[in-house]
């Protein structure tokens, strides 16, 4: 058996093959490209005769490369930059580097230590298209969001008329559509009820348009403070670019949306997904795109929490016992959990009964969601 490290890098990657004694057998840097990669088979098949002897170790765990080396029969192992930075300090206190000897450093690592790390799971094509899809979904939704906190915070400079009449959700179709035509003070008094009406109707809006219309009218000609008129023209324009990003970002959302459907039906396990309470299309996507498909990627529970960030961190020492929450977690994937532990509140007695089980307990709500969201990830029902 040898073992192989890869410190990869955009166009090119360094490599050291070691053997079980941890002498290192070879090394060199090869480029990012085909021939890149066939000078590493090159190296590796110098040393090994089988596939199946050859363990590897690389700082990523998705990509072409990675693609590469689980395709040709390698054991892949991904390995947390900040796991293979603290075991450089364990070996030299100089604090040198350099990508050569990073690339020792893992193939020591994975020599030694390999039974602390998981392998690249071998999760479906599919599972890996819902997965890029719902990051992409998410991400589009996080940008959206920023914008909709610019223009907020903008709004309070010059325009809190504005926040009087739609409140806080600005990305809503009736604030795009009537700050589009009035994103200052000034041209937001100037509004007659029929020009914000044919604001609301080209927003979308096809109920309550009179009411609507005239609460919009009393709150844009309020009295407030003003800001100096070119101060608000200035204002005016940086409205006018965060409204059209936020327009841009909806329409993604909402294609994005499309696509994360179209691929999570398809899957075979979007039917037990769909039957868990208080959890939908974009949220099982999200689930099981972060959870994969691979039945052995986890080796029990516990490990599929920790990946969660679902488990609790003990820090004991002497008479300390300190328990906190988990912080080292997959983000995308906590967050998505959080969310269907909350509404699955609404959905499943028996997850409504140990909420409140564990606010009469004394438990803040952040703490009792977290309960209940390591409850919902314990049974095997995780593709």
């Amino acid at each position: 058996m040898i073992f192989v490290a890869v410190d990869w890098a955009e166009d090119h990657h360094d490599l050291c093959v070691m053997d079980v004694e941890g002498m290192v057998l070879g090394g060199r840097q090869v480029q990012d490209s085909i021939r890149g990669i066939g000078q590493m088979h090159e190296l590796i098949g110098a040393h090994a005769e089988e596939p199946s002897d050859v363990v590897v170790g690389i700082e990523i765990d998705r990509g072409l490369l990675v693609s590469a080396l689980v395709g040709a029969g390698y054991e892949v192992y991904a390995i947390n930059p900040m796991a293979s930075s603290r075991y450089r300090d364990r070996h030299a206190v100089s604090g040198a580097k350099s990508d050569p000897g990073d690339a020792k450093v893992l193939a020591d690592l994975v020599r030694t230590d390999r039974h602390n790390h998981r392998p690249v799971a071998g999760d479906s094509d599919l599972a890996g298209g819902i997965k890029i899809l719902a990051r992409a979904h998410q991400t589009a939704i996080w940008g959206r969001q920023r914008q909709v906190n610019a223009l907020r915070s903008a709004l309070r400079e010059y325009y809190p008329a504005a926040l009087d009449a739609f409140g806080t959700d600005l990305s809503h179709h009736d604030a795009i559509a009537v700050l589009t035509v009035a994103p200052t003070p000034a041209l937001g008094r100037q509004l007659s009820r029929s020009k914000i009406a044919s604001a609301l109707r080209r927003g979308g809006r096809t109920r309550n348009i009179e009411a609507k219309t005239q609460h919009i009218q009393t709150a844009l000609r309020a009295d407030h403070l003003e800001a100096p008129a070119v101060i608000a023209s200035a204002y005016g324009n940086v409205a006018r670019s965060a409204l059209r990003l936020i327009e841009v970002f909806t329409a993604e959302i909402e294609a994005l949306e499309t696509a994360v459907t179209e691929n999570f039906d398809q899957h075979p396990a979007a039917g037990i997904v769909h039957s868990l309470p208080g959890i939908a299309t974009v949220l099982g996507a999200r689930v099981l795109g972060e959870f994969g498909d691979d039945r052995t990627r986890f080796a029990d529970a516990k490990s599929r929490k920790n990946y969660a960030g679902t488990s609790p961190v003990t820090r004991a020492s002497g008479r300390s016992r300190i328990v906190l929450a988990r912080h080292a977690r997959n983000r995308r994937l906590a967050v998505a959990l959080e969310r269907w532990a909350f509404c699955s509140l609404t959905h499943s007695p028996g997850a409504r009964r140990y909420y409140d089980r564990l606010r009469r307990r004394g438990k803040t709500h952040n703490q009792a969601i977290r309960q209940l969201t390591n409850r919902w990830v314990d049974p095997p029902w995780v593709p």
